[in-house]
C-alpha cells in the first residue's frame, strides 16, 4: 500500500511539473509540427544575427542601424497586420562559429520567425545549415557569395538576400573597367583566405575583356604589402583590382599610392565603409571605383529622399549602402508577411521566394528562382576620399 501511494505521489508531481512547463510565450513564436516557428500573440519576433564586434563590425553596426530604423518606422505606423515587431538582437562577434550558435539560439530559444543577417558571406554560410534545419528563413543584407543561395545546382530553400551576388558584381566591375575606364591590362591582388574574394576574383577574370597581367594574393590580417606591391609595380598594367574587405584593401591602397602606383583601383562592396578611407588616407583615395548597392546621388525618387532625410535626422549622417540594404531587408519580410497573410516561418519563406516588384530604397527588385534579387549595381568613384561619381551598371 505504501508503495502504491508513493507511486501515486510521484505521478502527481510529474503531472504538475509537465503542466507548469512553458509551452511558448503568448508574444513569441512557437515551433510548428511541420517545421519552422509559428507567430502567436500580438508581436512578430524577428532575430538579428550581426557582426557587432570584431574584425568586420563596421558592416554589422551599419546594418543594425538600418534594421532598427525600419522596425521603428513599421511599429510607429501600426506594425504588420496590426502586430508589432519585436526585434531580438545578438552579436556574432565577426566569428563564423559564433554565428552558428546565435542562429540556433534565435530560432530555438527565442522562437523568431525570421532572421536578419549575418552581414558577411562566411558567417552566413556557417549559419545557414542550422537555419535550414529549423526551417526559419534567413535574409542577409550583404552576404554576396553565390553559394549562399545556390549550392551544387540546388537552391537553398531558407536563404535569401537583399544584395546582388559576387558573380554579378565581379562582372559589373569587369565591364566597368574595360568599357568605362577604357583599361586593357589588369593586375589582381585578392584575399585568398576569403570565399567572398575568391568568388569576386573568378567573376572578374571570366568577364574582363582585357589581359590579366598578374594575379597575386594576400591573407586576412596582413599589414605589410610592400613585397607584393614591389613585385607588381614594374609590370605593364593600367588598372588594379582588389577583391577583399576594407581592413586590408585600405592598407594596400595606402601603400600602393605611396609607392607611386597611380592606376585606377577597383574594388567590391567591401570598400563601402568610411574606415576604408580612414585606413588608406583620403589623400590616397583618388581614382578609386567600387561596386555598391546604393548611392544618395543616383536615385531621387520620393521613397529614397524620404529615407535619406529620415536617416539623417535619426543618425546625423548620410546612409551607406549597408544601412539601405538592411532597411530593405526588414521591409521585404514585411511584404512577404502581408502577401501571405501570415507571419509563420513557412509563410514568410514562401512570401520571400515569390516576392515581385518590391520597391526598396536600393532599387526595385524581384526575387528570382535562385533566391537572388534582380537589380542593377552602382559603381561609385572616389576622389580625395569622397564620392565624386555614381554610375548605374548592368553587365
Amino acid at each position: 500500500m505504501k508503495k502504491k501511494l508513493a507511486f501515486l505521489f510521484m505521478g502527481l508531481l510529474l503531472l504538475s511539473a509537465c503542466s507548469a512547463a512553458p509551452k511558448g510565450s503568448g508574444t513569441a513564436g512557437s515551433a510548428t509540427a511541420d517545421g519552422g516557428n509559428k507567430q502567436s500573440g500580438d508581436t512578430i519576433k524577428l532575430g538579428m544575427n550581426m557582426e557587432l564586434s570584431g574584425d568586420v563590425s563596421a558592416y554589422g553596426n551599419q546594418e543594425k542601424e538600418g534594421i532598427e530604423m525600419a522596425v521603428a518606422e513599421i511599429n510607429e505606423a501600426g506594425g504588420i497586420d496590426g502586430k508589432q515587431i519585436e526585434l531580438i538582437t545578438k552579436d556574432n562577434k565577426s566569428n563564423s562559429t559564433e554565428a552558428v550558435s546565435v542562429t540556433t539560439s534565435l530560432a530555438t530559444q527565442d522562437q523568431v520567425v525570421a532572421i536578419l543577417g549575418p552581414a558577411t558571406s562566411g558567417a552566413v554560410k556557417a549559419a545557414l545549415p542550422n537555419a535550414t534545419k529549423v526551417q526559419v528563413p534567413l535574409v542577409t543584407p550583404s552576404g554576396t557569395d553565390d553559394s549562399i543561395t545556390l549550392q551544387d545546382g540546388k537552391v537553398q530553400e531558407y536563404a535569401f538576400r537583399t544584395c546582388f551576388q559576387d558573380s554579378f558584381q565581379g562582372k559589373v566591375l569587369a565591364v566597368y573597367a574595360h568599357e568605362t575606364l577604357k583599361t586593357d591590362k589588369a593586375v589582381i591582388l585578392g584575399d585568398n583566405s576569403s570565399d567572398y574574394a575568391k568568388g569576386l576574383t573568378k567573376a572578374f577574370k571570366d568577364a574582363y575583356e582585357g589581359e590579366i597581367v598578374a594575379e597575386e594574393n594576400f591573407t586576412k590580417g596582413d599589414k605589410d604589402f610592400q613585397a607584393v606591391l614591389t613585385k607588381i609595380k614594374d609590370k605593364d598594367f593600367n588598372v588594379m583590382y582588389l577583391p577583399g574587405y576594407y581592413g586590408e584593401t585600405g592598407l594596400i591602397t595606402k601603400q600602393a599610392r605611396e609607392m607611386g602606383i597611380d592606376v585606377p583601383i577597383l574594388g567590391p562592396d567591401g570598400f563601402s565603409d568610411p574606415k576604408y578611407v580612414e585606413i588608406a588616407g583620403k589623400e590616397n583615395v583618388n581614382d578609386i571605383y567600387y561596386a555598391s548597392h546604393f548611392s544618395t546621388k543616383v536615385d531621387a525618387s520620393e521613397k529614397v529622399t524620404t529615407f535619406i532625410d529620415a536617416f539623417k535626422t535619426k543618425y546625423g549622417k548620410e546612409p551607406s549602402s549597408f544601412n539601405a540594404l538592411s532597411y530593405d531587408a526588414v521591409y521585404m519580410v514585411k511584404q512577404a508577411i502581408e502577401e501571405q497573410g501570415s507571419a509563420d516561418s513557412t509563410a514568410i519563406t514562401k512570401g520571400l521566394a515569390e516576392l515581385k516588384d518590391f520597391e526598396g530604397v536600393t532599387g526595385k527588385m524581384t526575387i528570382d528562382k535562385d533566391h537572388n534579387p534582380e537589380k542593377s549595381a552602382v559603381v561609385l568613384g572616389m576622389q580625395e576620399g569622397v564620392e565624386a561619381s555614381a554610375d548605374v551598371v548592368n553587365p
